[in-house]
Formats: C-alpha cells, sequence, structure tokens
C-alpha cells in the first residue's frame, strides 16, 4: 500500500486498492493548497469535471479554477479500483469531500495516461438529496 503524508497538516492519505503516485500526488497537492502544483500533475489537454461547474480544460484554466472554487475543501478518499487498463488507466475512487462543518460522499473518475499524467478528474457528488438540502 502506498502512503504520502500531506506537508501541511501530516495527515496520511491511504487509498484502499490504489497503488498510482500520480493520484496520491494529486489528492494531498490539493489538500494543501498547493493548486497550482495539482493543477501540473494533468496532461496539457487534461479536464477536471466539477459536479456543478463546466468542465475546465488546460493545465492554468485548471489552476484558476481550483485557486478559485477549492480552497478550504479537504477530500478524503478511502478506497479505489482500476477499472480500465492499456493507454490509459482509469480509477474509480470513493470517499468524502469535507467543507467547512459538513461531509458528503464523493466518487472520483481519474483517467492517466502512460506518461503517468492526468488526463481527467471527474468529480460525482454521491451525497442524498437531504444532504444537499442541510448544506444550504
Amino acid at each position: 500500500m502506498v502512503t504520502i503524508s500531506s506537508v501541511n497538516n501530516n495527515e496520511i492519505i491511504n487509498i484502499q486498492g490504489i497503488l498510482d503516485s500520480t493520484i496520491y500526488e494529486y489528492f494531498t497537492k490539493l489538500n494543501n493548497g498547493e493548486f497550482t502544483a495539482a493543477a501540473e500533475l494533468f496532461s496539457e489537454l487534461g479536464i477536471l469535471a466539477p459536479p456543478f461547474d463546466k468542465t475546465v480544460q488546460g493545465k492554468k484554466e485548471i489552476a484558476q479554477y481550483l485557486k478559485k472554487e477549492a480552497k478550504g475543501i479537504k477530500s478524503c478518499p478511502e478506497q479505489g479500483k482500476i477499472l480500465e487498463q492499456g493507454c490509459l488507466t482509469e480509477y474509480q475512487i470513493k470517499g468524502t469531500v469535507e467543507i467547512s462543518q459538513f461531509v458528503f460522499n464523493v466518487e472520483w473518475l481519474i483517467e492517466l495516461n502512460s506518461d503517468q499524467e492526468i488526463i481527467m478528474v471527474e468529480v460525482k457528488l454521491t451525497a442524498s438529496l437531504e444532504d444537499l438540502f442541510d448544506f444550504k
């Protein structure tokens, strides 16, 4: 099992079933607020598909989006699996996201190319409607 310790808060990320260091690096940088560094893990035409916003494409655009929208959000990936492996490797990861005092269930679909660059991160909110109403 691979673990990477977050620099800012000394928390260890363990994703059961996932051994890819790029994925660990992505979540660590995201949680540490290193949004430009997180965006650098994407390919030049990489895509970020957040749950309630338009798809964002390109390293610069992803960094700008994360700086604006991801401050104060803590991603807690817990378990995952490989859905497809070949020229692209697709991972499905389940966990939670903490925003302020709220915790939401989330699923990330992450695709990596053979150069270990992120092609796509799709974030799916799997919270119930009741959870969403409580958030408002």
